[in-house]
């Protein structure tokens, strides 16, 4: 595998751990109204289990609230039940025609819990790009015994790889900076 290859790989595979991370953090509760914390939340509609979204409309009309409006007003109850058996930690409130959500702000505590768990995941994060980095430079130093390429150009390989880890470590550490301002603001 030549070693433009695995270096390639190698980043790929960084850029879907930052991608991961993104993910992860979007689902961490703000004092803000957002929309992604009803991404796993799952309505039995017509027998099956339907994400949210597919089955009403999901709006922030402010900072503190989120209104659902499903497209059929029958399936109201289930929409509450659903959000009740999520356990998100906030209460929907019925008024036949749509469900509101008030997201209440958070006390210090627990945005400083929030904080917490938002630095051990973008640490889950690191851990996989080096991982990413170790497998990268353990394949270059198969491939060239395999290969019989020089040792420069594994070496070459090998700055590559580490230029890639560097630049997706400093993107874990700015999402998660930015995360934490988001968190701790009120």
């Amino acid at each position: 595998m030549p070693v433009k290859n695995i270096v390639d790989d190698a980043g790929k595979n960084m850029s879907k751990a930052v991608e991961h991370l993104h993910t992860q953090l979007g689902k961490m509760r703000t004092g803000r109204a957002s929309a992604s914390i009803l991404d796993n939340v799952k309505v039995e509609y017509y027998g099956e289990m339907t994400p949210l979204a597919q089955v009403g409309g999901i709006s922030i009309p402010d900072a503190r609230q989120i209104l659902i409006q499903p497209w059929d007003k029958t399936t109201l109850p289930l929409v509450e039940k659903a959000i009740l058996a999520a356990n998100l930690g906030v209460t929907p409130q019925n008024d036949g025609q749509v469900i509101r959500i008030s997201v209440p702000p958070l006390t210090e505590e627990r945005r400083k819990d929030i904080v917490k768990q938002c630095k051990a995941i973008a640490e889950e994060a690191k851990v996989i790009v080096r991982g990413y980095r170790r497998d990268a430079n353990e394949e270059l130093k198969v491939a060239e015994k395999k290969e019989h390429f020089s040792e420069d150009e594994r070496i070459r390989g090998e700055d590559e790889v580490q230029k890639s880890t560097d630049k997706y470590i400093k993107e874990i550490d700015s999402v998660l900076s930015a995360k934490e301002v988001e968190v701790m603001e009120e």
